[in-house]
């Protein structure tokens, strides 16, 4: 198994909606990458979110498309600015965890497990994809294993 980062789908501006819910293009995109995900079996065992309402809304489509063991439950320390080190201590690639979070949390996640550094970014994240991340070979650190975007440019 491995565990899976996915920054939440495109949302809608505040002025149409408060809570920032995801946009019909939003909806579109994580169906679209949910859908290949179930496809080629992604192994998601639980599925954790920061609790807003866009990575909430992203967290059930896939949850509805993977059908998790665990489910999905919210998880704190995933706000936008939070410190990734308190949940990067607690990742094991064995537990098949999905993690939906937002910019700059997931890209400075990725970052810092697969190099330590948060301000060395390693991958760039687009609304609804996701980056799967495995052991590196010898289980010394974190590699890119795969990704699923929504784009390719």
């Amino acid at each position: 198994m491995a565990i899976y980062l996915v920054q939440h789908g495109r949302n809608l501006p505040k002025d149409q909606d408060p809570e920032q819910g995801l946009s019909p293009r939003g909806i579109d995109d994580v169906k679209r990458i949910a859908g290949l995900a179930r496809g080629y079996e992604v192994p998601v065992a639980s599925i954790v979110h920061s609790g807003k309402k866009r990575a909430l809304q992203t967290a059930e489509i896939f949850c509805e498309a993977l059908n998790p063991p665990q489910g999905i439950k919210q998880m704190d320390g995933l706000k936008p600015l939070d410190d990734v080190a308190a949940v990067a201590g607690g990742l094991k690639p064995e537990s098949g965890l999905m993690i939906v979070g937002h910019l700059p949390f997931m890209e400075r996640l990725a970052s810092f497990l697969i190099n330590g550094d948060t301000n060395r970014p390693v991958f760039k994240f687009q609304n609804g994809g996701i980056v799967c991340l495995d052991q590196a070979p010898g289980g010394n650190g974190w590699v890119i294993k795969w990704t699923l975007t929504p784009e390719i440019n």
